[in-house]
C-alpha cells in the first residue's frame, strides 16, 4: 500500500511523521479500515430504524454477558486509580503545560470535541505530547508570561477523534486515513514506551462509540498494535465514553469487549443529549426545552447517570462524571452564582458514586476536588460503592418527555448565537471557546444546531408567544451573524459567512445531518491535495 502526506511538513513535523510511524499507519488502516466502514453503515441503518419508530432497548443476544456477574474488568493501571478531578481541553502548547500543572489527577488531552482538525493543530498536538513527556515544553504568551512543567504533573490521557471523521492530510491509496487511527497510532507509537518509562502507560478515551461492536473494533486494534509494537497486552487502557442513546443500553457489554484494556466509562453529557436529538429529534415526545434548562438530575439523564455508575462499580471499573464548563469572570456575583451550581454538581456526583469527574478550566480543580475528598477522604475511588439499588429500564433512558421546561425566543438566540460563533472559530482554527462564561466545543455546538432543526421540525410553540418558524430562526441568524462580523473585513468576514451558511445548511434543511464536523472538514479544513510522496 502507499502512502502520501498531503499536508505541509512544517517545522518539527518530521518528528512525528517518521517513515516507521508512517508504516505503523498503514498497517492499522490495512487490518481495520473496512470494519470501520462497515460500523458506519450499521449507524446510518440504525438511525434508518429509529425513524420509523423501531426505539432501541438491552439486547437479547447478549443477556448472558450482563447476567453473569464473575467477569470484571483489568484492575486499575498505574496513574488511573485516583481519578477523582480530571481536566480536559485541546492539545495546544499553552493548554499541554496548564493542564498538567493543573493539580488534576488526569489531562484529557482532546484532539476531538476541543480541537479545530487543522494539519497543524493535529500534527502539533502529538508533537506537544511528544514534548511534555519528554520535560521539554514551555510557552510564553504575547505579554512575556512563561509557562513551563512543575513537579507533580498529571496522568495523560488521549481522546482520539472520532470513528466518523478522516485525516485528509495523509492518504493511503488515494483515499483519507481514519482520524481516529492516526490520532491513536501516531500517539501509541511515539508515547507508549515514553509513558511506561515514566511509571504510567499508553491510556485513551473513547468517544462516540454507539455500541459494543464499535468496542470490540478498537480493542482488536489495541491487541494488534501491541502485539506489532512488542507492548505487553493489556498495556493500553481506556475509557469510554457514554455519550451516545445507543452506547447507554449496551455499557456492560462494551466494558466486557474491553475488559482486558478498560479503564472504566464517562458520563459525556453534552453529547448524549446530542444523540438523543439526533437520533430521535423527528418525534415529537423528544423535544427538549431550552439547553440551559436539560440539566443533570432531569429524569432521562438522571436515570443514565445512575445506570452507569451502577454498571461500572459491578464490573470493578471507574465510573467518571460529567464536564463543568464554567469559565471563571471578571464579576464577582456571576462566579459566586456559577460556582454554587458546580459545587452542587460534583456534590452530587461525588453522592451518586462516581469516581471522578471533569472541568474545563484550572480555576474548577479546587471546586470539584474538595467535593469529590468530601466523600472520598484518603480512599483514591470508590468502586466497593455498587449501587444495588438502581434498577434503569429502556422507558427510564428514553423518558425525555418527562422533561421539564420551555422553549423560549431567548433559547432560540442563545443556540444560534453559539452555533455561529463556535463554527466560525472551528473555521479558524479554535475547536474549544468561551462563550458567555461556558467553555463551548464541538458537542454544544451540536446541540444547538439540532434544537433549531428539532424546533423548526415540530413548530415548537414559545413560553412567549408565537412559535419557532423558518423566518424567526433566519431573521435571528442575520442579526448573530451582523453582530459577529462588525468590524470585519476580507477573509475573517468571509470566515463569518462561512460559519452562518454551514450553521443553516445544518440546522434548516429537511434532513438532520449527523454531525456537522464531517461536512464542514470536508469542504473547509484540511490541507489541500498537494502530495507528498514519502512512502
Amino acid at each position: 500500500m502507499r502512502y502520501e502526506i498531503i499536508g505541509p511538513l512544517a517545522d518539527r513535523f518530521d518528528e512525528v511523521l517518521t517513515p516507521a510511524a508512517l508504516e505503523f499507519l498503514v498497517a492499522l488502516d490495512s487490518e481495520f479500515a473496512a470494519r470501520r466502514v462497515a460500523l458506519l453503515d450499521t449507524r446510518r441503518a440504525r438511525r434508518d430504524r429509529y425513524a420509523t419508530g423501531q426505539f432501541p432497548d438491552f439486547l437479547p443476544e447478549t443477556a448472558a454477558i450482563r447476567a453473569d456477574p464473575d467477569w470484571r474488568v483489568a484492575p486499575p493501571a498505574p496513574g488511573l486509580t485516583d481519578r477523582r478531578v480530571e481536566i480536559t481541553g485541546p492539545t495546544d502548547r499553552k493548554m499541554t503545560v496548564n493542564a498538567l500543572n493543573s493539580g488534576a489527577r488526569v489531562w484529557l488531552a482532546d484532539f476531538e470535541d476541543a480541537t479545530a482538525p487543522t494539519w497543524h493543530n493535529v500534527i502539533s498536538g502529538q508533537l506537544n505530547l511528544i514534548d511534555a513527556l519528554d520535560r521539554r515544553i514551555d510557552f510564553t504568551d504575547p505579554r512575556g508570561k512563561r509557562y513551563a512543567l512543575g513537579a507533580q504533573l498529571a496522568t495523560i490521557v488521549v481522546r482520539p477523534r472520532g470513528w466518523h471523521l478522516v485525516e485528509k492530510g495523509i492518504v493511503v491509496d488515494g483515499r483519507p486515513v481514519s482520524a481516529s487511527l492516526v490520532d491513536f497510532g501516531l500517539y501509541l507509537f511515539h508515547c507508549a514506551q515514553r509513558q511506561l518509562d515514566a511509571g504510567a502507560g499508553p491510556y485513551f478515551y473513547l468517544p462516540k462509540l454507539e455500541g459494543h461492536r464499535e468496542a470490540r473494533l478498537w480493542n482488536d486494534i489495541f491487541v494488534f498494535a501491541q502485539q506489532r509494537l512488542g507492548l505487553p497486552r493489556g498495556t493500553i487502557r481506556a475509557t469510554t465514553l457514554i455519550e451516545t442513546i445507543t452506547a447507554a443500553f449496551e455499557m456492560e457489554e462494551i466494558l466486557y469487549e474491553l475488559r482486558e484494556h478498560s479503564a472504566g466509562l464517562n458520563a459525556g453529557r453534552w453529547d448524549y443529549i446530542f444523540s438523543v436529538i439526533k437520533n430521535f429529534g423527528q418525534w415529537a415526545d423528544f423535544v427538549l426545552p431550552d439547553r440551559s434548562e436539560v440539566t443533570m438530575t432531569v429524569p432521562f439523564m438522571r436515570a443514565y447517570t445512575e445506570l452507569l455508575v451502577a454498571t461500572c462499580h459491578r464490573r470493578g471499573a471507574h465510573a467518571i462524571g460529567g464536564m463543568a464548563a464554567f469559565i471563571p469572570s471578571r464579576d464577582p456575583q456571576v462566579n459566586e452564582v456559577a460556582l454554587d451550581r458546580v459545587r452542587a454538581d460534583k456534590r452530587r456526583e461525588a453522592g451518586d458514586g462516581f469516581d471522578g469527574s471533569w472541568v474545563a478550566h484550572p480555576a474548577l480543580v479546587d471546586t470539584c476536588r474538595q467535593e469529590f475528598d468530601a466523600v472520598l477522604g484518603d480512599r483514591p475511588h470508590q468502586l466497593d460503592r455498587l449501587r444495588d439499588d438502581v434498577a434503569v429500564t429502556a422507558a427510564d433512558l428514553l423518558a425525555v418527555d418527562k422533561t421539564p421546561g420551555r422553549v423560549t425566543a431567548a433559547g432560540v438566540r442563545a443556540n444560534l448565537a453559539v452555533a455561529v460563533r463556535y463554527v466560525d472559530a472551528w473555521l479558524g482554527g479554535t475547536g474549544a471557546v468561551a462563550l458567555g462564561n461556558l467553555m463551548e466545543d464541538a458537542a454544544t455546538a451540536e446541540i444547538a444546531r439540532c434544537q433549531i432543526w428539532q424546533w423548526l421540525h415540530h413548530g415548537t410553540p414559545l413560553a412567549d408567544g408565537g412559535c419557532v418558524t423558518e423566518d424567526l430562526v433566519r431573521s435571528i441568524l442575520a442579526e448573530e451573524l451582523a453582530t459577529l462580523a462588525a468590524g470585519r473585513d476580507g477573509e475573517d468576514r468571509e470566515r463569518a459567512d462561512r460559519a452562518a451558511r454551514i450553521v443553516e445548511d445544518t440546522a434548516l434543511g429537511e434532513d438532520l445531518p449527523a454531525f456537522f464536523t464531517t461536512g464542514a472538514y470536508a469542504r473547509h479544513l484540511g490541507p489541500a491535495r498537494r502530495p507528498v510522496p514519502v512512502g
